[in-house]
């Protein structure tokens, strides 16, 4: 997947909203709350982190150019080296469920507010 098309796909998702931080990474949050972070767009090779179950982030950091990420490897999170790292299918399904993890732990006041569940 491309940069624009991870934009896309992470912005698909419900009460997304994305911020620039960290010298151009664009970060994509539900609630307030971060599920995914894009390299800035003219950073070689991009790279991406998300967010993770715990089975997940077993079976991904044993993959090829996936490892845990940066500071935020306790809460079961990967950064992919460069964004063909997982097919395209993939990669959305996993940016799906990194949403769906986060939005699981907002408080119940903040998903009736975003008409979350």
């Amino acid at each position: 997947m491309t940069y624009a098309e991870i934009e896309r796909h992470c912005l698909s998702l419900a009460c997304v909203t994305a911020t620039s931080q960290w010298r151009g990474h664009r970060v994509f949050k539900v609630g307030g709350k971060m599920f995914a972070v894009l390299s800035p767009k003219d950073q070689r090779p991009q790279t991406m982190s998300f967010k993770t179950s715990e089975e997940s982030f077993a079976i991904l950091v044993a993959a090829k150019d996936i490892a845990p990420a940066p500071y935020l490897a306790r809460a079961n999170w990967v950064r992919l080296a460069r964004l063909g790292a997982l097919s395209g299918r993939e990669l959305k399904a996993y940016l799906a469920r990194a949403h769906g993890l986060v939005a699981q732990g907002l408080s119940r006041k903040k998903k009736s507010e975003l008409g979350l569940g």
